[in-house]
């Protein structure tokens, strides 16, 4: 039976990358429609939007630009 850590470092960094962007573009689009709703419909969305959405894009955008770097230094093996 397979590990959840075997699991995650077998997957390829192409299926990693396609999972990010994806994360990225759905919790984009909660962003947009704070963006351009209504302003009376603004504190409805103004939680979520800041202390979910808008964290998760910054740590997904993060991820797909500097991910090899933090995995370089979170991985790094003894020599």
């Amino acid at each position: 039976m397979a590990t959840a850590a075997s699991t995650a470092t077998s997957m390829k960094p192409g299926i990693v990358r396609t999972i990010f962007r994806w994360i990225h573009i759905v919790f984009a689009i909660p962003i947009l429609g704070y963006i351009y709703s209504p302003f009376d419909k603004l504190p409805a969305y103004a939680f979520k939007t800041r202390f979910v959405f808008v964290p998760i894009m910054v740590l997904s955008g993060l991820w797909m630009w500097k991910g090899h770097v933090v995995r370089r230094m979170i991985w790094k093996r003894p020599s």
